[in-house]
């Protein structure tokens, strides 16, 4: 190994540069070269991730998958949310998210990062794409490095300008004289100054042919000298890489014993390879101890194959990419039948080591697509319930479609792809045609079906069509895997706490017997136990029982990590319940400490609930804290957030914030404007059942109220506060109640009824304290904070009352009352 001084310390020197380029040939020493800067990186205190990259990578999830999985050995930080949102689809925007996170990850990491992405030039426009925002959007820690064959279509120029990229070609990369002089010393022993000059002259630098030069010397000196050699080596032509696997061809492989050059070429049809792979390949009368042999002595005389990555329970081999060439030639050469058998015997080989994406790919390539189906139908949710949900669906595009629409049992894996996408749209058609095709004694896939049926109205906020499918999901069939069961028991819990029936939603968890798979724990994934604490946590917050909302999330969250690949879902849910358990107790930074940075990823994987709770929680705390503007932003995010998902309760939740936030500025048109629309979403609903939509009937009704107060209409605030108090409690939504008797405190006292205002705001205090509530009251209303007050002033309180009252002040300075509590998270 030449040591490169000149152009280490180049790049040494561009560390901190945005990108690097290497651009030159096949044998230039491109990757050689990043193989001993490395060691100079990690001694600067550099974290490196590294990844060679394929032809198949060309299919952007799988492209993702593997960028991901290399900078996660870095620190796993770095690509937690990324990899949560890698899964929900590979259209442009959705990939764009899943970089935008990874950018993130990567600039709060404390130290600097240095990509390398060997091999660029298999990739096509559609993966350059996302690369581009990559670099696009690299924090100042980030550093990518690009090695190709040819010129990359990629936009570097501002990079160029800016003074953060170098440039390294085929001329910077060939062997000065020195360093082939160099090389060939260290190589052969002993060569004359004069042939080593004509070997570099004749080679132009290149590292692969004075690489091979110096390999077959070895073999010929004893019969050749090396200046007839050297002619013979001019008359090859070997600089440039075609030619090169022509003398490869000739002057090297054709002198591999034939039980050898057999084994390479059956080698060459798996991107990496271990002696007992090739063993397994066949028709060859190598033992596996005797493949180890030859290929740690071909690794040894630097015959073109090096270490690859693989499960460390073997030794690992990749050929360098001319030579696989020239024996992929070969191999293609072959029958179909022939290289039929050697896939067969390769997808078997990787099913028996639990490698499935190269058993499916194998199996695949043989021609045998049925068995490709039955292992992706085996496994995949086997990959589910650890959370490597992204594997699953990637092993499902690896296969035919053909395959996939005969199968009613991958057709509904592939309508999870098309629920994680939220295109439900599509996979209810689907789930209509698929119901048509499962056979009337699958009670078991039936099932299944019904399930995922009840996701998507559920997602849709249509209580009532999940009260149609109760029926089908309530009884499980034997035998049913605990994903499914898990999933079941979320789903119920979801919708009785909708419903209003809290208690039964808490029983459905408390009273389930534990998820097991294959002796361990299910925490993770949607359907796992961790999510199904995150719903008793959620059904407390919808009661409007903060106390123990928090304590579950906090327990949920200290947990997660236990979950694994599966742990995002509920680790997501249980910082949304958190978030606003925070913003209750009026720890303002915290909350958004928690949730601004978790706001895309919640948006893609999280239930619309919590989405809604964490937006109407930052735009309160941004309002809390002066930041008007953001907070409209805020809400308007979740207002677009609620239209593009069809989502009527969340438009109405945010249009609802937004006329108390007009209300507060003294934007009285403003207000009246979002109100007329939000009137108009009312009436779609108005004869809606008892469910979730329930909602937008008591949040217009309080917007009307505010603006009857705005409008100092006392007599119509206050029979909306009635109805409003009636309302609430009859739907178990104890927070609410505990707000509108504040509401009601506040008429009361602008209609001159003191003591109704003192027994609103006693019930109010009493029910606030008991659920653990501080902000919620404060924020119930404008005047909200100065009623309490005048109360307690003249009323003897009860030791805990009183207490709580002084907890209550002591949230908000005298000054900030009036403009605090227009913030109202309560949802």
């Amino acid at each position: 190994m030449v040591a490169r001084e000149r152009l280490l310390v180049q790049l040494t020197e561009a560390r901190r540069r945005r990108c690097i380029v290497l651009q030159g040939p096949a044998g230039y020493g491109k990757t050689a070269l990043l193989t001993a800067w490395r060691l100079d990186l990690l001694a600067l205190g550099f974290d490196m991730a590294a990844l060679t990259l394929e032809p198949a990578d060309n299919e952007r999830q799988r492209w993702l998958d593997r960028l991901l999985g290399c900078l996660s050995e870095v620190s796993p930080a770095l690509t937690r949310e990324a990899m949560v949102l890698a899964d929900r689809g590979t259209d442009d925007e959705a990939v764009e998210r899943a970089i935008i996170a990874l950018v993130r990850g990567i600039a709060a990491h404390p130290r600097d990062v240095t990509l390398v992405l060997d091999d660029v030039h298999h990739l096509t426009a559609r993966v350059l794409e996302p690369l581009q925002w990559l670099l696009d959007y690299a924090p100042a820690n980030f550093h990518v490095v690009l090695a190709s064959r040819v010129a990359l279509p990629l936009s570097l120029g501002r990079l160029r300008d800016q003074g953060m990229l170098l440039e390294l070609d085929q001329r910077d990369l060939r062997f000065t004289l020195a360093e082939s002089q160099h090389f060939l010393r260290a190589q052969l022993g002993d060569i004359s100054p004069r042939d080593a000059r004509m070997l570099h002259e004749l080679t132009d630098g290149w590292v692969a042919g004075l690489q091979l030069f110096a390999a077959h010397w070895k073999r010929k000196k004893a019969n050749a000298s090396g200046l007839t050699f050297a002619t013979g080596f001019v008359q090859a032509s070997v600089q440039d890489a075609g030619a090169f696997a022509e003398y490869f061809e000739r002057e090297v492989l054709s002198r591999l014993a034939p039980d050898e050059a057999e084994l390479l070429v059956r080698a060459a049809a798996c991107e990496r390879f271990t002696a007992s792979l090739c063993e397994a390949l066949g028709e060859q009368a190598l033992g596996e101890g005797e493949i180890l042999a030859l290929l740690a002595r071909l690794e040894q005389e630097n015959l073109f194959i090096t270490p690859a990555q693989g499960p460390e329970r073997e030794s690992w081999y990749r050929l360098h990419p001319l030579l696989r060439e020239t024996l992929a030639q070969r191999f293609r050469s072959r029958s179909e039948a022939q290289q039929r058998a050697v896939h067969a015997a390769a997808w078997r080989w990787f099913r028996d080591h639990r490698m499935l994406e190269e058993a499916v790919r194998h199996a695949v390539l043989a021609g045998d697509a049925d068995t490709a189906a039955d292992l992706v139908q085996r496994y995949a949710d086997t990959l589910i319930m650890r959370g490597e949900v992204r594997k699953a669906l990637g092993l499902l595009r690896a296969i035919p479609a053909y395959q996939v629409q005969a199968r009613p049992e991958l057709r509904l894996l592939a309508l999870r792809t098309q629920m994680f996408s939220r295109e439900l749209d599509a996979c209810a058609a689907a789930a209509d045609r698929l119901e048509a095709d499962i056979p009337p004694g699958d009670a078991s896939l039936r099932y299944r079906l019904a399930l995922l049926r009840f996701s998507l109205v559920l997602l849709q906020d249509d209580s009532q069509g999940a009260l149609a499918l109760l029926p089908q999901i309530e009884n499980v069939p034997a035998d049913m895997p605990a994903l499914f069961i898990g999933s079941r028991n979320n789903l119920l819990s979801w919708l009785y706490m909708h419903l209003g029936d809290y208690e039964r939603a808490r029983r459905i968890q408390t009273e389930a017997a534990p998820l097991v798979i294959d002796g361990v724990p299910l925490l993770g994934t949607a359907s796992g136990m961790l999510n199904g604490r995150c719903m008793i946590g959620f059904s407390h917050a919808l009661e409007g029982n903060m106390i123990q909302a928090e304590r579950v999330a906090r327990d949920v969250l200290r947990e997660v990590e236990q979950a694994g690949h599966g742990g995002a879902e509920p680790e997501y849910f249980a910082a949304a319940l958190l978030g606003e358990a925070l913003y209750e107790q009026n720890d303002l930074e915290a909350a958004r400490r928690l949730l601004e940075d978790r706001v895309d990823v919640l948006e893609r994987v999280s239930i619309p609930d919590s989405v809604l709770r964490v937006h109407t929680v930052l735009a309160a705390a941004h309002w809390i804290c002066g930041h008007r503007l953001d907070a409209f932003v805020q809400l308007e995010r979740l207002e677009d957030y609620g239209t593009q998902l069809r989502l009527d309760r969340l438009v109405a939740q945010s249009l609802a914030n937004q006329i108390r936030l007009h209300l507060a500025s003294g934007d009285i048109a403003a207000a009246e404007a979002a109100l007329a629309r939000l009137d108009a979403i009312a009436a779609r609903h108005r004869n809606a059942p008892r469910g979730s939509l329930d909602a937008i009937h008591m949040v217009t009704e309080r917007a009307h109220l505010l603006l009857s107060l705005a409008h100092d209409d006392m007599r119509g605030a206050e029979a909306r506060t009635a109805a409003l108090i009636a309302y609430c409690e009859a739907r178990g939504w104890q927070r609410h109640v505990a707000q509108m008797h504040m509401l009601a405190a506040v008429v009361a006292s602008r209609r001159g009824d003191a003591e109704a205002a003192r027994t609103h705001v006693l019930e109010g205090l009493r029910r606030g304290h008991r659920l653990g509530l501080m902000r919620s009251v404060i924020d119930a209303c404008p005047g909200a904070l100065g009623q309490i007050v005048r109360v307690a002033a003249d009323t003897t309180l009860d030791p805990v009352l009183a207490f709580y009252v002084e907890r209550l002040q002591a949230t908000v300075p005298p000054r900030a009352a009036q403009a605090g509590a227009a913030g109202g998270a309560a949802a």
